[in-house]
């Protein structure tokens, strides 16, 4: 089985690794403030998936610095990609947004401005912003999906319908920006068929890449109660291992694979405890890989 990995297409289109600088640009999200709803997406920490990132104290160039501290040691002359990552990077004033992405790029080494949002905050004028960023280096824009599933949509409280991704993939397409698609692998009561569905569904709008995660049950999330009352059971890793491979089997061969896998904050992880061993995950995944 062959895919195009985001190594392969860095090392390809720049000439070496590209590392995630991963940033906190100090927002919120439409359904954390009242907007749509309060405490986010059932599976979402108080972090807004932002466990990983700096924190906001001190300027975006400070945040970036102290990122490349953290990879350093991983880090053979390759360069870098700003990533806002903490809850939806795009749910504030175009002037404030333009200020922290701007300060972004123009940091040394950064050589890609990606940005995670949801598909109902790209306003014209955010785009238009974008599009003019697009210009002075590529900008990514990764969209929180997670599933095609209406009825798996509103239990997890996404807060749209699927017409509005679709909308703003083709939006984005036509800004010239690159699209990556977030999909949840191992929603409570989603089939296999239904994460098939899912991956297709995506496909079909266009995106430039996909990220495959592993749903986590993370402490203080609203997905904590259901599981701890019995309401589902996480995925086994040989049962998450089959499915990615089922999915990669259907993806297009230039859909770039941002990630096939994620790690939970450990500090946090109640489920499935497997996945805190990234590591052991990965080569499993490689090993049966090489084997179909």
């Amino acid at each position: 089985m062959t895919y195009t990995s985001l190594n392969d297409y860095c090392r390809k289109e720049f000439g070496h690794k590209l590392y995630k600088l991963s940033l906190d640009g100090g927002m919120t999200c439409p359904n954390r403030d009242g907007t749509l709803g309060y405490g986010g997406c059932i599976f979402c920490s108080e972090e807004g998936s932002g466990e990983f990132s700096e924190k906001r104290a001190g300027s975006i160039a400070e945040q970036i610095e102290n990122a490349k501290k953290r990879v350093a040691h991983k880090n053979k002359n390759g360069g870098y990609i700003a990533y806002f990552q903490s809850f939806t990077n795009t749910y504030a004033p175009t002037c404030y947004l333009e200020k922290i992405f701007t300060e972004a790029i123009h940091q040394p080494g950064i050589e890609v401005l990606s940005v995670a949002t949801r598909p109902d905050c790209l306003g014209d004028d955010v785009l238009t912003l974008l599009r003019s960023l697009n210009r002075i280096k590529p900008v990514w824009v990764e969209l929180g999906f997670q599933t095609a599933n209406e009825k798996s949509a509103e239990y997890i409280g996404r807060g749209y319908q699927n017409e509005v991704f679709v909308d703003a993939v083709q939006r984005l397409k036509n800004a010239g920006i690159k699209t990556v698609a977030h999909v949840i692998i191992g929603l409570p009561g989603e089939t296999a068929k239904d994460m098939e569905n899912t991956v297709r569904f995506v496909c079909e709008q266009g995106v430039w890449g996909i990220k495959l995660h592993l749903l986590h049950v993370l402490r203080g999330s609203r997905l904590e109660k259901e599981y701890e009352a019995g309401k589902f059971t996480c995925l086994t890793k040989e049962e998450y291992i089959d499915l990615v491979c089922r999915l990669l089997a259907i993806i297009p061969p230039d859909v770039v694979i941002h990630r096939l896998t994620g790690d939970g904050d450990k500090r946090k992880l109640i489920a499935p405890l497997w996945s805190g061993n990234k590591k052991d995950v990965l080569n499993s995944l490689m090993k049966k890989i090489r084997e179909m």
